[in-house]
Order: C-alpha cells, then structure tokens, then sequence
C-alpha cells in the first residue's frame, strides 16, 4: 500500500485532477483518505442519479470518500458554505478548487478494480479484480 499526496490550487478542476493523478501514478485500487480545502463551485450528481445540479459556493470540505481506478473515480463529497449549511453528492467534473484542497490517496497493491456497465444500475460499477 501507498499513499500518494497532492496540493491543488486555485482553479483546479477536483474530479479531473483526482483522476489525472489515477492515471500517473498508475493506481490499480485506491481510496480517498481524505480531501481538505474548499471549492469556489461544485457539480454534483444527486441522490436520484439522474439530476446532476452545479452551486455556487464558496464551499469547505467537510467530508470525502470514495474509490479510485483506471476506469474512473466514484468520490462522494459533503460541503458547507458559508452559513453552515450543508450539501452533498456525487462529485462531477466542474467542481472548481477556491484557495486551495489537500488531496490524499492510499492505493492497494494486493487488488484491482475495475469499473463494468451494470444492466440494472446503468451505470459503470466497481468490480473488483484479485
């Protein structure tokens, strides 16, 4: 296992950087350990995975998780703005870095996952390779 640390700035795109780094670093099986920072702007796909709503933040982190693979990551993030108030979802591209997040992964080397179309989802779900 390793882990794999990375400090966006201002005007990064999370998702495609989360997934760029996916790519170099060539994670076969990771995990999000933890995201800290804020987002100027956030996409979120909702909780009928059909919907998919962009907000104007800025927002802080409050929580991430989610796996990372070749095929593509499936990160779920919470995020208050500045009342406090709180929003949550599946994190898309366009989710753009205010100031700053601390990105940290763990990759496995003992597994791999893969993502495959499932025919009742409809969507590409984590398969796991031994």
């Amino acid at each position: 296992m390793r882990q794999i640390t990375v400090r966006l700035r201002q005007g990064a795109d999370l998702r495609k950087e989360i997934d760029v780094l996916a790519q170099t670093k060539e994670i076969q099986a990771g995990t999000v350990l933890s995201l800290v920072g804020s987002l100027e702007c956030v996409c979120l796909r909702l909780a009928d995975g059909k919907t998919s709503n962009t907000f104007n933040g800025p927002f802080e982190i409050t929580s991430a998780t989610g796996t990372v693979s070749p095929d593509g990551s499936h990160i779920h993030v919470s995020l208050a703005d500045t009342e406090g108030k709180v929003i949550g979802g599946h994190l898309k591209e366009g989710s753009i870095v205010h100031t700053t997040v601390e990105v940290v992964l763990l990759d496995f080397d003992d597994v791999h996952f893969r993502r495959v179309r499932d025919s009742l989802t409809g969507y590409d779900e984590l398969t796991i390779v031994e």
